[in-house]
């Protein structure tokens, strides 16, 4: 995997490039130490996963990662940092970013960086115990308006428990394949992009 790192702290930055590089699964191109730089080093090199810390100088994580995802809507962002304030949360889900875990739980940041490079979304348990708290808060949506029927709304319940297709197939007497359809269509009639985002939508009505 092709990563670039971006944290405004050299000495952290530089020891995740030793530790990650040391694991031989991870290629680190570049390093920066704020929001721009991940901006321009993200542009120049086009990594396969940018880890990124959220508070730095000059720029934000969180707004070098709108920048980026404007002009490439599919990029891998995992935001790594010491903070778990809820705005930092509501904001990075929002924004699609694939990941958000805590710097102290170190022995997840490898298995998360495998995770977003492989196209899931990774948040920590921290993280995910915090959902339906900040959401219940926000304005819902009506789910009929979007045309959605009683079999898809069961389904966005279980991806919203954090079911894996698999499981959400035998629970529902389904295969994987028409689980998988199903779930794109979803997403299509909602106009989300990623399962994470469909379990915000969800926590938010």
């Amino acid at each position: 995997m092709k990563i670039v790192i971006v944290d405004d702290d050299k000495l952290v930055a530089l020891s995740l490039k030793t530790i990650l590089e040391a694991s031989q699964e991870v290629e680190v191109l570049a390093l920066g130490q704020n929001g721009q730089e991940a901006i321009d080093l993200y542009y120049q090199f086009q990594p396969e996963v940018l880890l990124m810390d959220i508070r730095m100088d000059f720029m934000t994580g969180i707004e070098a990662a709108r920048h980026i995802l404007s002009k490439y809507p599919l990029a891998r962002i995992l935001f790594l940092t010491t903070f778990s304030d809820d705005e930092y949360v509501i904001q990075a889900l929002k924004l699609g970013a694939k990941g958000y875990i805590l710097k102290q739980n170190f022995d997840s940041i490898l298995p998360a960086i495998q995770a977003v490079y492989s196209g899931q979304s990774v948040f920590g348990n921290e993280i995910v115990s915090k959902i339906p708290q900040f959401m219940n808060n926000e304005q819902g949506k009506d789910f009929s308006a979007y045309g959605i029927t009683a079999k898809e709304f069961e389904m966005i319940e279980l991806v919203a428990k954090g079911l894996s297709n698999k499981e959400i197939a035998k629970k529902l007497y389904l295969s994987e394949g028409t689980v998988r359809n199903y779930l794109s269509l979803i997403l299509d009639k909602l106009d989300l992009r990623d399962r994470t985002q469909l379990a915000v939508f969800y926590y938010k009505n």
